[in-house]
């Protein structure tokens, strides 16, 4: 199960990186042309936000049958057993509470710009915070 879980949160990783750069791209552009907070734009930020919370959802599970997740939790000396179980968690979830944020003050903006705005700003810093704590030696 854990190897089934650990290649599962690996490539679906890759999913959500694409689809928050799409959104964040596509909150950019809608923020800096002015354009219509569209049916089209909304898609795109939701599938970023769904794809994000299934990966936190593979995450949470494998977390706990890891051997590198909780059962490494206090070992603050390895820099890569830190990494693993308390910097990639933690950060990855502060990072998914942003995108829901966004998601959340997206949909409470009444002008298009502050539509746009709420998702660039939100799913960015998501964005950022998710590529901080990537643990690139075990993912690539």
């Amino acid at each position: 199960m854990y190897y089934i879980l650990q290649k599962a949160h690996s490539g679906w990783a890759y999913l959500v990186l694409i689809a928050l750069i799409i959104a964040v791209i596509n909150a950019v552009i809608g923020m800096s042309s002015r354009k219509e907070f569209t049916a089209k734009d909304r898609r795109i930020s939701l599938m970023a936000l769904i794809a994000s919370h299934i990966q936190l959802v593979f995450g949470l599970i494998l977390y706990f049958v890891s051997p590198l997740g909780s059962a490494s939790l206090g070992q603050m000396s390895d820099s890569a057993l830190r990494l693993t179980s308390l910097e990639h968690p933690l950060i990855n979830v502060i990072a998914i509470i942003m995108i829901t944020v966004g998601w959340s003050k997206h949909k409470k903006g009444e002008e298009n710009h502050a539509k746009f705005k709420a998702i660039t700003v939100f799913y960015g810093v998501g964005l950022v915070l998710i590529l901080s704590r990537i643990p690139w030696n075990l993912w690539l």
